[in-house]
């Protein structure tokens, strides 16, 4: 079957076909240079150790802005509880070769965070000639907002979730002659987990839109599950977190389900989709 594309450097509307394999070597080009755009970002990182492992391991120490800034709440409102006593958690590393590979991997994952937005505009652009003019137009705020959202829930992990976790678990004191010292591979799979499944969760209303837009789920479908929801976000959150105090819990919770009326809101009704 052939499909076409509107040909952008003509203002008539002359159509040219495209084949299957068209398709194809299009696809093919998209990947190439969203994986090139991934590479170019991850080795410009890897060039900057420093900066690299003072972002991934900021949470370490007691100085990390996150705790600093509980200090200053705990002041305000005078609970000493908030303000974490001074403490740096040492990383412990059995393996010869793993700081090497763990500085690679990390690379990579930060590249890939990076090269995001490339990729999507990489890929929308593949997608695009094949979309209604109004889909097209209504594609590229989707997109932004994609990003955004995931950047959002990204950030929320790295300030928020993933430092609060790692005091709690990283001085817990199961008895005075114990000395913690937190294994660097279980630290980096924590730490990538708790981003990546945060920045995931944070596109809740973007796939609460496709869906709608497919007819999957409805608005109407949403609200009258919402109580199942708040059970499901719970359980979700408390895998999502590696403590299970509930303050920590409230944290992923809480946006969870703002997300989850914002999914209700951007979805279509049942009346209108039909």
């Amino acid at each position: 079957m052939l499909s076409k594309r509107r040909n952008s450097h003509n203002s008539s509307t002359s159509e040219q076909e495209l084949t299957f394999w068209d398709h194809l070597d299009d696809l093919r080009k998209a990947l190439f240079r969203s994986v090139m755009a991934v590479m170019a970002c991850a080795v410009v990182v890897f060039l900057n150790k420093d900066t690299l492992t003072h972002i991934i391991f900021a949470a370490q120490s007691s100085d990390f802005v996150t705790y600093r800034v509980l200090c200053q709440l705990s002041e305000a409102v005078r609970i000493s509880a908030l303000c974490p006593e001074n403490f740096e958690v040492q990383l412990l590393n059995t393996k010869l070769a793993t700081p090497f590979f763990t500085h690679m991997t990390s690379s990579l994952y930060v590249g890939l965070l990076l090269a995001l937005p490339v990729v999507l505009i990489l890929l929308w652009q593949f997608v695009a000639p094949a979309l209604y003019p109004k889909e097209r137009k209504m594609g590229i705020p989707l997109l932004i907002f994609c990003i955004l959202l995931f950047a959002a829930g990204v950030l929320l992990g790295y300030y928020v979730i993933f430092p609060l976790a790692f005091r709690f678990l990283g001085t817990y004191q199961f008895g005075k002659t114990i000395v913690t010292m937190v294994d660097l591979s279980s630290y980096m799979e924590t730490f990538y987990m708790v981003l990546i499944a945060m920045g995931l969760v944070f596109e809740m209303p973007m796939l609460a839109y496709g869906l709608s837009r497919l007819g999957i789920i409805t608005k109407e479908f949403l609200g009258k599950y919402r109580r199942h929801a708040i059970v499901v976000i719970l359980i979700i959150a408390a895998f999502i977190t590696p403590t299970s105090d509930p303050f920590t819990l409230m944290l992923v919770s809480v946006p969870m389900y703002f997300l989850y009326e914002l999914s209700i809101r951007v979805s279509k009704s049942g009346k209108s989709a039909e």
